[in-house]
């Protein structure tokens, strides 16, 4: 899981008790959000909620463009004979073929379930896994391999392949310390190293993996402490570091997929980014050890000329009423905006919805820290 500011572990029993029967009123409820919208190819999204590290609260909301309508929690809902429901830290969703895949972080598994009814197909149990990426018939998850733990001899990480069809586990490659995102571009798998556990001594590697061999081939230097990737339609990948949280900043560095080379360092800090034709989203929430303190910055980049073409995305002045952004989507047809809130962490999340130009069009409760998206299309 993400945090931008320290959390201790240990919860006062009222807060979880209060907190939570609280939040139970929004659970397994349709709220009617905006004007039904008819057109275009996509259906509407699911919205996963990580839950709170250790409180077994991640959950799985919906959004349907046809009907306008907003629906919380319907993993435990349409799965009530699932033990501990959807489990603890969801970290990342996709959607391929028929399938929703939802990893969960903490209880070391990949939900796959079916894109259209949200009912579970199958669990996969893979150790601390982290984000997921796909190619013809395989799925693919990073994983730290080791505990949750910070330790300075923590395990080397790994990728799982997984057959799509079958969800069987087929293949294992070796890469870099605490793998985060990925990406792929002609027959090679990107996986960005982040060494987090390692802490101060970050992994500082994007690991290239051959998937016909899958065999790691190279390393590539770039920066300290890797999360997010996007790659453009030109091969260029974008790489997020997200520093040391003392004199080495966040940053961003492009990657040339033809040479395996760094190519620039834009100098732009980047927690989460979105790509939608050649505009990369952007927003960061930079915690400092030396102010104790976040900077929240928000932008968009134009990825044929590396230069930042706005400082804002939010407008109208509500970004002062997001606590700590924690996810971003845009959807590609209507260049609407979406941006998740995780407040403090504990209490109910947000999700806000802009126009194109950054304009709120509505908002809604979500679960506890909404973070990650999925679009579902027509067939």
């Amino acid at each position: 899981m993400r945090k931008y500011i320290p959390i201790l572990l240990t919860i006062i029993l009222l807060l979880t008790l209060s907190c939570r029967e609280d939040e139970m009123i929004f659970l397994s409820s349709d709220t009617l959000v905006t004007e039904p919208r008819l057109d275009g190819n996509i259906e509407g999204f699911y919205l996963l909620n990580e839950g709170n590290m250790g409180m077994n609260r991640a959950s799985l909301d919906m959004f349907n463009y046809r009907t306008g309508i907003y629906t919380q929690d319907i993993y435990s809902e349409r799965n009530p004979n699932v033990v501990k429901e959807l489990g603890d830290v969801g970290n990342d969703l996709k959607i391929y073929g028929g399938k929703l895949y939802a990893v969960i972080n903490c209880s070391n598994k990949v939900e796959v379930m079916d894109k259209w009814t949200g009912k579970r197909i199958k669990k996969i149990d893979i150790p601390n896994c982290r984000y997921l990426a796909f190619y013809k018939d395989k799925a693919y998850v990073s994983s730290y391999a080791g505990p949750v733990a910070i330790d300075p001899n923590a395990e080397i990480g790994f990728v799982a392949e997984i057959d799509t069809t079958t969800l069987e586990i087929t293949r294992k490659v070796t890469v870099g310390y605490q793998p985060e995102e990925m990406v792929v571009n002609d027959g090679k798998l990107y996986v960005a190293n982040s060494g987090g556990y390692r802490v101060p001594n970050y992994d500082h590697t994007v690991s290239v993996v051959d998937l016909e061999t899958f065999t790691e081939t190279k390393k590539i230097d770039v920066g300290i402490n890797l999360l997010r990737m996007a790659i453009d339609k030109r091969g260029d990948i974008y790489v997020s570091s997200r520093g040391d949280y003392y004199d080495t900043p966040p940053n961003l560095f492009v990657i040339d997929s033809k040479t395996d080379k760094v190519t620039k360092q834009l100098d732009i800090p980047v927690m989460e980014m979105c790509m939608v034709g050649d505009s990369l989203y952007y927003y960061s929430v930079a915690w400092s050890y030396i102010t104790n303190s976040n900077s929240i910055t928000y932008g968009i980049l134009n990825t044929q000329t590396k230069q930042p073409v706005s400082d804002k995305i939010i407008k109208d002045g509500t970004d002062k009423q997001i606590m700590i952004p924690y996810g971003l989507q845009v959807n590609p047809e209507t260049k609407e905006i979406y941006i998740c809130d995780a407040q403090n962490y504990v209490v109910t999340g947000y999700l806000y919805c802009f126009t194109p130009d950054g304009m709120m069009k509505w908002k809604t409760p979500a679960g506890n820290i909404p973070g990650h998206f999925a679009f579902v299309y027509k067939e």
